[in-house]
């Protein structure tokens, strides 16, 4: 028979065991839409089955990797094109799975785990109106360099950063056998991208394959014919640490990563950016949907 004291005591001690098991999970994420959505799910989808979460979404790309490598975050989603090339230095032309495999063996090396590519791959790419893509007979890279070796009349809206970065415009030109002229080529912010190519200020727009202001906008991605793009498929991951004391995150990530591909990745990020819905409600209604959350 315990006393009052005695058993208040070893409740305590049965409580305080059980926050001890409950190993508090740290997801991050960038600090854009789709990152930001895939985070909220990560966390909704955790927290369901039993884990505390700790959300640190909306870091940038470099940040967020560190704090992986750090131990400052346990798991986020990242691309792999980015890891390959940003963070591994590896310039090499790879197709998409010999990129995954890449980076999958050099980030296990630092205690990182890639766990299954989801068919999401948010990579670059070219766009124009649909309408006017189709009047042009423009649906390649190689239907565009054509046109500009020809009539020369097209303009293309471009973020600095790749315009003037090392794997951007020039390389791309070269690739494709065309080079348009400076005044040609408009640089701007990659959210203004976007209305500069609706509004029709400019013909051609460089955008992010999954952005969901493509289907919202009735615009087209004109096919990377000779492979130019890296291959950005977008995967979680987690330190090695925390997988092998939580195996079951593992098995919970893979199941939601099934669920993803480019046409879904367009239509949760329409969502947000042109619907206007929260992000946390664009989370929770797809995990429902899929039969991932009651």
């Amino acid at each position: 028979m315990f006393t009052k004291s005695a058993l208040s005591f070893f409740t305590g001690a049965v409580m305080l065991a059980g926050a001890v098991q409950a190993q508090e999970i740290v997801v991050g994420g960038k600090n854009f839409t789709e990152q930001q959505i895939l985070t909220a799910m990560t966390g909704q989808l955790l927290e369901a089955n039993g884990f505390s979460v700790d959300s640190r979404g909306g870091m940038g790309s470099g940040a967020v990797r560190q704090a992986m490598e750090n131990g400052q975050i346990d798991t986020y989603w990242e691309y792999t094109g980015t890891s390959l090339i940003t963070y591994n230095k590896v310039e090499e032309k790879m197709d998409a799975d010999a990129t995954y495999a890449k980076v999958k063996e050099l980030d296990a090396e630092k205690g990182i785990v890639w766990l299954d590519a989801s068919a999401a791959n948010n990579t670059y790419a070219l766009a124009m109106r649909k309408p006017e893509a189709e009047k042009l007979g423009i649906a390649t890279l190689s239907d565009f360099a054509a046109r500009v070796n020809g009539e020369n009349d097209l303009t293309l809206a471009s973020n600095a950063e790749w315009y003037a970065r090392p794997d951007g415009l020039k390389p791309l030109q070269e690739t494709y056998g065309f080079e348009l002229s400076r005044d040609a080529v408009k640089r701007m912010d990659s959210g203004l991208v976007y209305d500069a190519l609706k509004n029709g200020d400019v013909d051609v727009g460089l955008v992010f394959a999954t952005d969901g202001r493509i289907p919202a906008f009735d615009f087209v991605t004109l096919k990377d014919d000779k492979g130019y793009f890296p291959a950005y498929a977008l995967a979680p991951v987690v330190r090695q640490e925390i997988l092998d004391a939580n195996p079951k995150i593992g098995d919970l990530l893979n199941a939601l990563s099934a669920k993803l591909d480019d046409a879904t990745m367009a239509m949760l990020n329409a969502k947000v950016d042109v619907d206007k819905v929260s992000i946390e409600n664009v989370a929770s209604e797809f995990l429902k949907e899929q039969g991932l959350l009651n």
